[in-house]
């Protein structure tokens, strides 16, 4: 019964992608004769948003993502994971960038995060090149995307116009996932944001790359073993994590290479996160492992979509949104 329904999954996948793609072009190209006050605010943006205000915006930020890569290659997942913990909180607005007391980026759960001198970087370019036209918000999406090329993964093309929100709570950065949550809690998160199972899934396979602190996964590497955590694994994981700062790669086999390595690891109870071995273990989600795990070129087709759903959370893209575009991405403007 497992198998039938794992090919059913397999059947229905790829059509599943087309199918949104086509769902999504469809409501752009009838735009134009619909009164945009009733479109949602994803559907006004545009992957042309900048062709006449900063024509050069996106090859600046890829320019500067190389090079900041390049000099550090570990800023790759780091971007990828700024962009989710922006868009996870108050939507796509780069409310996560903002430095003050009590702002997201103040919050407990954002003491790892890295990227901010790479957007500001960019930002004063961008100042430099068209000032006031590109926003913080659209920088951070487009950075995450070029990130993930040039860590190995697909390109994607990303709609703009997004605007800077002026709002951030520490608080409220404590609702995002820090990998001790149940599947349910998982699912729930994602659904309240507009993305489904499948995103879940894909979403997930950012940990192809990238590192985790050991505080996410000490929890099961207690006296009690953790039947879902390979024994091997958990002996090498108890040797690294001597203090909750120390860090663990998130995918023990090919940490450095964006690939759907990630998947095959779950099916061998090599998952680091217990959020990520769960995706195996629930039956929600556990097809959605398994077909990406057998098919790696589908892992970076989906991986591609549903990082532009990502990108389209709660966007502010309206004078009605009070959102703006910042100069210094640091601060509201004056």
């Amino acid at each position: 019964m497992k198998l039938c329904y794992l090919t059913f999954v397999l059947l229905i996948f790829t059509p599943f992608v087309v199918s949104a793609v086509n769902k999504s072009h469809a409501r752009t190209s009838s735009s134009n004769s619909t009164d945009p006050n009733n479109l949602p605010p994803e559907a006004l943006l545009s992957v042309s948003h900048y062709v006449k205000t900063c024509p050069d915006a996106e090859a600046i930020i890829h320019r500067r993502m190389r090079a900041w890569i390049n000099k550090d290659p570990t800023l790759a997942p780091a971007i990828i994971r700024l962009h989710f913990h922006d868009c996870a909180v108050r939507g796509c607005d780069a409310s996560v960038l903002l430095n003050h007391r009590g702002s997201e980026r103040s919050a407990y759960s954002s003491k790892t995060l890295r990227g901010f001198r790479v957007i500001d970087d960019i930002k004063a370019v961008l100042e430099k090149t068209c000032p006031k036209k590109v926003s913080c918000a659209d920088i951070l999406t487009a950075a995450a995307r070029d990130a993930t090329l040039f860590a190995g993964g697909p390109f994607w093309e990303v709609p703009f116009g997004r605007q800077d929100g002026r709002i951030s709570i520490d608080k409220e950065a404590e609702s995002v996932p820090q990998g001790r949550e149940n599947a349910t809690r998982l699912i729930e998160f994602f659904q309240s944001r507009g993305l489904n199972l499948l995103d879940l899934v894909v979403l997930s396979g950012s940990h192809t790359i990238g590192r985790s602190s050991c505080f996410s996964v000490q929890h099961r590497l207690g006296k009690t073993p953790d039947r879902s955590l390979n024994a091997t694994l958990s002996n090498v994981l108890k040797k690294r994590c001597k203090t909750a700062f120390d860090l663990v790669d998130l995918d023990v086999k090919t940490p450095v290479r964006f690939d759907s390595m990630y998947y095959t690891n779950l099916l061998n109870k090599e998952g680091l996160l217990s959020t990520d071995q769960q995706l195996f273990s629930d039956e929600r989600t556990s097809p959605f492992v398994s077909a990406l795990a057998t098919q790696p070129n589908l892992f970076e087709s989906q991986f591609a979509f549903s990082m532009v759903k990502l990108g389209n959370v709660q966007v502010k893209t309206r004078p009605r949104d009070q959102g703006e575009i910042r100069v210094n991405c640091n601060f509201v403007n004056p």
